[in-house]
């Protein structure tokens, strides 16, 4: 891929990245990674992969504005588009597209090709470790989504069997059943290398809430039978 080239689809990129969650440094931080894993692989086409990896969360602001829809479908179609304006042949652009739809975890639809197994493994490495763990935080923040929800009996819940959206929810449904869910070699590799900040992470926050929780209820319930 030449420069020119490159730093095109880079314009196009930055045009369409406005969450902070899923900024920039994300998608620098995605080819980045993708890059690294490559050269552990065979066949890998550069320019497919690079492609894929800069455009591959163009479709969030659009799920942002209606979250029914989903990001990688809508982003690769997007990213279909502009490469097939920009000159790209339509089987490499089809190409492209299939790498981005197939990146999303929620998804049934897997990837195929390695270009598209190392992208999936690059984003999902951002979401392993306490890398993960503040970007989940930040996105639920912008949503407004709580840290925990309380179970029926008040009492702090980890997040197991929650249908309230919180970040321990989260951490339970997603980020941490990651670890098992990689393509590649490499991939698996880092996350493993990632996994135990990210369990000390969520274990010390359920551990210092759960805390504080249960030493307040018990001091109040201590005031509230003082009473007369």
């Amino acid at each position: 891929m030449k420069k020119s080239e490159y730093e095109n689809i880079e314009s196009y990129m930055l045009e369409c990245m406005k969450d902070s969650a899923h900024d920039k440094e994300h998608i620098y931080r995605i080819l980045y990674m993708a890059l690294g894993i490559a050269k552990y692989e065979k066949n890998v086409d550069p320019d497919i992969l690079i492609a894929a990896c800069l455009l591959h969360d163009i479709g969030r602001e659009a799920q942002f504005r209606n979250p029914a829809l989903n990001h990688a479908k809508v982003g690769g179609e997007q990213a279909y588009d502009f490469l097939v304006r920009n000159g790209w042949p339509d089987k490499r652009a089809w190409h492209v597209r299939e790498c981005i739809t197939t990146h999303r975890f929620r998804s049934d639809h897997l990837p195929e090709s390695i270009e598209a197994k190392i992208l999936f493994d690059a984003d999902k490495l951002d979401a392993t470790g306490t890398l993960g763990i503040a970007r989940t935080l930040i996105y639920k923040g912008q949503v407004s989504e709580p840290l925990y929800s309380l179970d029926e009996n008040g009492n702090v819940s980890d997040g197991e069997n929650d249908t309230i959206p919180s970040f321990f929810q989260e951490y339970k449904f997603k980020l941490e059943k990651l670890y098992d869910k990689f393509f590649t070699r490499r991939g698996k590799q880092i996350a493993k290398e990632r996994q135990a900040s990210a369990i000390l992470f969520y274990e010390s926050m359920l551990k210092e809430v759960k805390s504080c929780y249960s030493c307040g209820q018990t001091e109040l319930s201590g005031i509230f039978q003082g009473e007369g």
